[in-house]
C-alpha cells in the first residue's frame, strides 16, 4: 500500500466512523496530500517509511516555507491523527508524529479599557434598581480586579465598609483581602437598600448580589448585564467581566510599576502569570527606564 491509498482509507474512516465535519475532512485531506507529494519526491512512498526523522524533515520544510504557528499546529494535528490511524491498522508500530510538539502561540490578552471609557461606562442611572446593582458589580470588578466567580461568590459579610476591604475566595479556595475605592464604596451603599427591599425582609439569603427572584446572581447573568451596559453606554467593543479585571491590572501596573503588589491584588500564585496578564506598552517602559536608570538619565 502506498501513501495516497492510505490517505484515502484514512479520510473514509474519518468520514464514516468518526463523523468529522466536512471542513475538517477537507482540510486534513488537502494538507496531507500536499505533504505526501513532498515526501514522494524524496522517495518516501509507503506508510511504513514514516519515521520520526522523516517527519522532522517535513516539519523543517514547513518552517522554511514561512508557515505560522497556527498552520504548523494544524498540520501536526493532521499527521498525528493519520499516523494514529496507521498504528490502529497495524501498519506502524508507534506514532512518530506524537513526538513532535506544536509551537505554543502567544497568549492573546483582552484589550483593556482606557480611563475615559471606564468613566463613560460607569455613568449609570441612579434611579433604577437594576442599574444600582450593576454599577456596584462593575465598580468591584474594575476597582478590585475580581474574577467573575469571585464576584458572584461575595456575601454581605465579605465587605468591611470601615476599612473598604473585601474578603475574596479565589482559585484553589484561597482567601485574600483586597481593598476597594470610594466609588465602589458609594455604589455598594446605594445598592444595599435595594437588595433589602428585594428580599422583603427575608434575610436568609446571604449573597451580596442577588436577582429580583431573591437568589444569588449567576455568572451568566453578570455577563449578560455587562454586555447590556457596554452597548447602552456606547463602548466600541463587547464588554465582559475579564476585560474589567484586565483594565484594573493594566492601570494599576502602569501607575505603580509594582508587579508584586498587582500579583497579590489579582490573587495570582505565580508572578509569571501577572507578567503575561498585565502587559505594559513599550513607550511606558521606556519612560520608566529613562527616568530611573543611572546610565539612562539625561544630564
Amino acid at each position: 500500500m502506498i501513501l495516497p491509498d492510505a490517505l484515502t482509507r484514512f479520510i473514509n474512516h474519518l468520514a464514516g466512523e468518526r463523523g468529522l465535519a466536512e471542513l475538517t475532512l477537507s482540510s486534513y485531506s488537502r494538507l496531507l496530500s500536499e505533504d505526501i507529494e513532498t515526501l514522494q519526491q524524496d522517495r518516501i512512498s509507503k506508510p511504513d517509511q514514516l519515521t520520526l526523522p522523516v517527519l522532522e524533515r517535513l516539519f523543517v520544510s514547513w518552517r522554511r516555507r514561512g508557515l505560522g504557528d497556527a498552520s504548523l499546529a494544524l498540520r501536526l494535528a493532521a499527521w498525528r491523527t493519520f499516523c494514529g490511524y496507521l498504528v490502529r491498522e497495524h501498519v506502524l508500530a508507534d506514532n512518530p508524529a506524537s513526538q513532535l510538539k506544536a509551537p505554543r502561540g502567544a497568549k492573546r490578552l483582552p484589550k483593556n479599557l482606557d480611563a475615559d471609557s471606564i468613566s463613560q461606562l460607569l455613568q449609570l442611572p441612579q434611579n433604577e434598581p437594576l442599574a444600582l446593582r450593576d454599577a456596584a458589580m462593575m465598580e468591584l470588578l474594575y476597582g478590585s480586579g475580581l474574577r467573575l466567580a469571585e464576584l458572584v461568590a461575595l456575601d454581605v459579610d465579605s465587605i468591611n465598609p470601615r476599612h473598604r476591604e473585601l474578603r475574596v475566595l479565589g482559585k484553589g479556595s484561597k482567601t485574600r483581602i483586597v481593598p476597594y475605592g470610594r466609588f465602589a464604596a458609594a455604589a455598594i451603599e446605594r445598592w444595599l437598600p435595594v437588595r433589602t427591599s428585594w428580599l422583603h425582609g427575608q434575610l436568609q439569603e446571604v449573597a451580596l448580589f442577588i436577582t429580583q427572584r431573591q437568589t444569588r446572581i449567576s455568572p451568566r447573568a453578570v455577563q449578560q448585564r455587562l454586555n447590556h451596559w457596554g452597548q447602552q453606554q456606547g463602548l466600541s467593543s463587547p464588554l465582559h467581566p475579564h476585560k474589567l479585571r484586565h483594565s484594573f491590572a493594566s492601570h494599576m501596573l502602569e501607575s505603580s510599576g509594582d508587579l508584586r503588589a498587582v500579583q497579590e491584588l489579582l490573587g495570582h500564585a505565580n508572578l509569571s502569570t501577572t507578567q503575561v496578564y498585565t502587559h505594559l506598552d513599550f513607550q511606558h517602559l521606556a519612560k520608566v527606564y529613562d527616568g530611573a536608570h543611572p546610565r539612562a538619565r539625561k544630564k
